[in-house]
């Protein structure tokens, strides 16, 4: 049995504000589609996303899927034009979900695949348990029972050629949901429980409440890093990312870069996955005078694969020459670039040894650094 799944993400979010739509805003170090739509992954063999293509394919660029297909005026329009992008496939049912809910678990969607062997549809809702009031002109005009009211979630499943049927006949600009059209036509519509946890995010607050539950289910790691370079004449001066002019520059394989080095160490630590070298050995042409940024990268997507996220990281450089206090904030800039997090995440400083010892002498440079990620249990 063939499962599809259309992801929804042409909303503007217009509530949401700003110059983002909310469904490409980072939720612990990755874009919020690409949470909903590593949740749909294991369930279907065809992820259809729909809206602005460009930004949808940078977001799921590390996850399978079908190329996406700009989505319309309504949600129903954009709806229909991922069931015609899917029609080729023919799938037997098809997931319809909106890209702004990261977080559907595992169990909604076997629930609601399951439901469809005597439903034409299912949906998740919650009940509503709070007091329903009517209002008009700013004061109470009534209570509203909330007797068999439901708040209904995504994802909604559907048999697929029913779904298309209706949409290509019967399309409502009434309809909220795709359920709606089910209900005209007098098919079956079975409720599964929803989560609280698969809230909708429409307001900044709702992502603010977001990264707090994505914390809450992760444990956090802590892992340190240290690394020396020797300086040389007739090599460029790398730190932290940042070319730093100076009359010498750093020995090694690769550019040497003593800061970033201890930063990959430090985070390959939290994630228990050894040290730079086991990733990038030396023994390598490969990384013969290799920029030292594709290390960061790796290492912050080693994170990322993991579903965690790097809370924050610090880098102490220890040298004598050149001052680095001129050129840190270039240097915290680079470094939450490649790690894809806010800069405010980020700390770069220096000391010195008080003229002790080789990096007193200004034989070399050394870095320590620390990192705290954080990982689902287990």
């Amino acid at each position: 049995m063939e499962v599809a799944a259309i992801l929804v993400a042409a909303g503007t979010g217009v509530r949401f504000g700003g110059e983002i739509p909310k469904q490409f805003m980072s939720l612990g170090g990755k874009p919020v589609i690409a949470w909903a739509a590593r949740a749909l992954l294991p369930y279907v063999t065809f992820l259809q996303p729909v809206g602005e293509i460009v930004p949808i394919d940078l977001a799921l660029a590390e996850i399978p899927h079908l190329p996406p297909v700009a989505g319309g005026a309504t949600r129903q329009a954009s709806v229909h034009a991922g069931l015609e992008a899917l029609a080729p496939h023919a799938p037997e049912l098809v997931l319809v979900h909106d890209a702004a809910r990261p977080f559907p678990s595992a169990a909604m969607i076997e629930a609601l695949i399951a439901a469809l062997a005597d439903a034409d549809a299912a949906i998740p809702a919650l009940p509503v348990a709070d007091t329903l009031k009517r209002g008009e002109a700013g004061v109470v005009a009534g209570t509203v029972s909330r007797d068999g009211l439901w708040r209904v979630q995504t994802p909604q499943a559907f048999r697929f050629k029913t779904l298309l049927a209706l949409h290509r006949a019967a399309w409502s600009s009434a309809a909220t949901d795709d359920a709606f059209l089910f209900e005209q036509a007098g098919l079956r519509v079975a409720l599964v429980p929803g989560s609280e946890e698969n809230f909708k995010i429409t307001y900044p607050a709702d992502l603010a409440r977001m990264e707090r539950l994505l914390m809450t289910e992760r444990l956090p790691r802590i892992g340190t890093g240290y690394d020396v370079h020797v300086l040389a004449p007739g090599r460029k001066l790398m730190l932290c990312g940042v070319e730093v002019p100076h009359e010498l520059g750093l020995s090694g394989h690769s550019d040497a870069d003593v800061g970033i080095h201890a930063l990959c160490d430090a985070i390959y630590g939290a994630l228990a996955e050894g040290d730079i070298g086991r990733h990038f050995p030396p023994s390598e042409e490969t990384w013969k005078d290799a920029d030292s940024a594709r290390f960061l990268r790796h290492a912050g997507a080693r994170v990322r694969a993991r579903d965690g996220m790097v809370v924050n990281v610090d880098v102490t450089l220890i040298c004598e020459r050149p001052k680095i206090t001129p050129h840190a904030e270039r240097m915290r800039a680079r470094l939450a670039e490649l790690l894809e997090i806010p800069v405010a995440r980020v700390s770069v400083k220096a000391t010195t040894t008080e003229r002790l010892g080789f990096t007193g002498r200004g034989e070399g440079i050394a870095a320590q650094a620390a990192a705290v990620v954080m990982l689902p249990e287990g």
